[in-house]
């Protein structure tokens, strides 16, 4: 019957997310875990040649992120800071940083192009509403192509249940913060559909940072008469928002007037929809699967950390039209499994910027501005075909080799809507005019070849290990290119390469502990180097770094009982300048600025039985110190903060449940910067974290 093939297609995704904090370790087999990222569908974990961790829908559920921080920074070597409302730097095998070192995934699709990169596009994405929040650390641009440095970062939304199903969850707490989630789904016969939406409001903890978001997911799954699946999505957020995000403080503001914001006149507004739909046939030993996409992303924002320099209000926009194949065999001999497929992505876009002179008040805030001239008008198209190859094969019972090789041909079309040159603009605010550049109408092109090699032993039935290589590449992004400041050969840029080795252990100690630990060693190469003169503050990007990152990242779980649990993640990072010149100062040797050396986090879980399934939490995150500047001369000493979190739920007949939750956010009020600088001219300067906030809840599913 159909409707058994969709209740089979159901449960095998439902069981196939991996969770760090699994309920009960006796009844979960850890080694046996599957990922959904790593070939694009499920693969046993003891089978994946690299660091793989999931976050599952329970977990989702029992965190209840206001921040995708609170959620991934349970994740060993994951640290994702805060930047305002639902904005985000991430550190994964890489400083806390802005640049292009991640891809984000929705269901295995990226959520943006290559050439339009958004460092926080997962407020994006419903992390709130997922099904499950998959990392995949290190390179996987054999599989995803370029920016897949660091990480790739994959949302997978939920499916419908086999039976009715409406929920609705109210929230409110500090700072003026309100939620409301609304769900519902329900299937028939080979039919699920399920839809959510996300309703977010605070009036920030800082002055001037309120942010309000709508988001949605909308799924229909389905079984075709031969047999075939169809997975058809239509995704979408909205957010508007008034950012202090990532900006400093002065050293003194910071410890005694935290919720000051320098920028009040800065904002942000974002728009994204997308829709896919992935048909996936199996026969036999074989599977073909053709997924045609549609992304519109458009941004509007007067970034608050450029105002020194390039005072700008900026808009993009850009669309997609894109189709991944693939076409997957498994054969005899040697359980050998060859896929093969390509990606193609079209991408329209536009830029238009004018200079902003921007006036303080008597307290040194920004709190006007008046619109100058425009600096910036083009339109750019993003196009880029991808081949790639896989092979998976096991000459051993308990080895497993793969390989992987993929090609990347991208190509960026530049139209130049205003004049070309050097033009130099003069805003009130700075003591120096701007330069900007304006080049010509150009066609850029970009290839590359992308191999990797893994290989996975079983040892015994509790212990797993793996070593891969890995390489990766990101091309310059269409700002890097065309809206280059003072520079006048952006156009000769090339990508930024990177060689990774890694080598991990996966295990359990019984069936009460388990355990993963894996070491890297990542060199990257060619590095995009954006350098400022130090008198008129110009700005142009350059290859010219070589860079060096390897560390050890270590996570476990050990259940005492059914009612106790204990989680842990430590990570240790080294990362180093090998080659960096800039301004004339040899950085060699030195340790990159931003990066952590040190990052933990360990939960204990509490499950009375009184709680009906709920639980106490008590959470300590720990981020170690960092250099504030290249010159290595300040150092952030890091931080340690405690969160509670509490759930309870309530049994109401009739299979209705109501569940009632809160947390205590930074229990002991802390004070810590979720981003910290040293500037030779104005000190040390700190991005304050929240104060200790309490939020509340309740959750009625029927």
């Amino acid at each position: 019957m159909t409707l058994t093939k969709h209740t089979s297609l159901y449960f095998s995704v439902f069981f196939s997310i991996y969770s760090t904090t699994p309920v009960l370790a006796e009844t979960e087999d850890f080694l046996e875990e599957i990922s959904v990222t790593g070939t694009r569908e499920d693969t046993l974990k003891t089978e994946i040649a690299e660091t793989n961790n999931s976050l599952d829908e329970q977990e989702i559920n029992e965190v209840r992120p206001a921040h995708p921080s609170e959620l991934l920074n349970r994740i060993p070597g994951v640290h994702v800071n805060v930047t305002g409302g639902e904005g985000h730097m991430l550190s994964i095998r890489q400083p806390i940083t802005t640049k292009p070192v991640y891809l984000y995934l929705e269901n295995g699709i990226p959520t943006r192009s290559t050439g339009f990169f958004n460092h926080n596009a997962l407020y994006e994405t419903n992390i709130p509403q997922a099904q499950s929040v998959e990392v995949t650390k290190g390179p996987s641009t054999a599989l995803y192509g370029s920016d897949a440095i660091g990480a790739v970062i994959n949302v997978t939304t939920r499916r419908a249940p086999m039976e009715p199903e409406v929920e609705v969850g109210l929230e409110g707490g500090a700072n003026g913060w309100g939620r409301l989630l609304l769900s519902g789904a329900n299937t028939w016969d080979d039919d699920g559909l399920r839809g959510d939406l996300n309703v977010t409001h605070t009036d920030g903890w800082r002055d001037q940072t309120d942010y309000d978001r709508i988001a949605g997911t909308a799924r229909w799954d389905t079984i075709l008469a031969n047999g075939a699946s169809l997975e058809t999505v239509l995704s979408g957020s909205d957010i508007d928002q008034q950012t202090a995000g990532s900006s400093r403080l002065s050293e003194d503001d910071y410890k005694h007037d935290p919720t000051k914001n320098y920028y009040g006149i800065s904002y942000r507004k974002v728009s994204a929809l997308r829709l896919s739909s992935a048909y996936e046939q199996e026969v036999g030993n074989s599977l073909f699967s053709i997924t045609p996409y549609f992304r519109d992303n458009g941004m509007e924002y007067m970034p608050n950390w450029s105002f020194s320099y390039d005072p700008a209000i900026k808009k993009t926009e850009n669309q997609s039209f894109g189709l991944l194949l693939k076409y997957r065999m498994d054969l005899a001999p040697y359980r050998t499994r060859l896929i093969v497929g390509a990606d193609y992505d079209y991408s329209p876009g536009s830029r238009d910027e004018h200079y902003i002179d921007a006036t303080k008040n008597s307290e040194g805030i920004y709190d006007a501005y008046t619109l100058g001239e425009q600096t910036y008008d083009y339109d750019v198209t993003y196009t880029g075909i991808s081949p790639y190859f896989h092979i998976e094969s096991s000459p051993m019972d308990k080895l497993r080799l793969t390989a992987g090789l993929r090609y990347d041909s991208v190509e960026y079309d530049y139209d130049n809507n205003m004049s070309s040159g050097t033009f130099k603009y003069r805003p009130s605010s700075m003591r120096f005019p701007m330069t900007i550049n304006r080049p010509e109408d150009a066609t850029v092109r970009f290839s590359h070849w992308t191999p990797k090699l893994g290989a996975t032993y079983q040892f015994t039935d509790n212990l797993n290990g793996f070593v891969s290589y890995r390489n990766a590449f990101r091309v310059p992004s269409e700002g890097q290119i065309f809206r280059p400041g003072s520079s006048e050969a952006s156009l000769d840029l090339e990508p930024v390469e990177v060689d990774s080795y890694e080598i991990g252990i996966r295990g359990r100690l019984g069936s009460r502990f388990n355990y993963e630990a894996s070491y890297y060693y990542m060199d990257k190469s060619n590095d995009l180097v954006t350098y400022e003169d130090p008198i008129t503050s110009d700005r142009y990007t350059t290859n010219a770094g070589e860079t060096l990152h390897k560390g050890l990242e270590i996570g476990a779980n050990y259940q005492f009982n059914k009612q106790w649990l204990l989680a842990m993640s430590y990570s240790y990072s080294k990362q180093t300048y090998e080659k960096w010149l800039e301004k004339g100062t040899d950085y060699s040797g030195n340790e990159l600025k931003s990066a952590p050396k040190n990052l933990a986090n360990v939960t204990l879980n509490y499950r009375p039985a009184l709680f009906n399934g709920g639980r106490i939490e008590l959470e300590w995150s720990h981020m170690g110190s960092y250099w504030m500047d290249d010159a290595n001369t300040q150092k952030y000493p890091g931080h340690d903060l405690l969160n509670l979190r509490i759930n309870h739920f309530i049994n109401m007949g009739n299979k209705k449940k109501l569940e009632l939750y809160a947390r205590l956010m930074n229990v002991t009020d802390e004070r810590y910067a979720t981003a910290a600088s040293f500037n030779r001219f104005r000190g040390s300067e700190y991005a304050p974290g929240m104060e200790r906030s309490l939020y509340a809840g309740l959750n009625y599913k029927f």
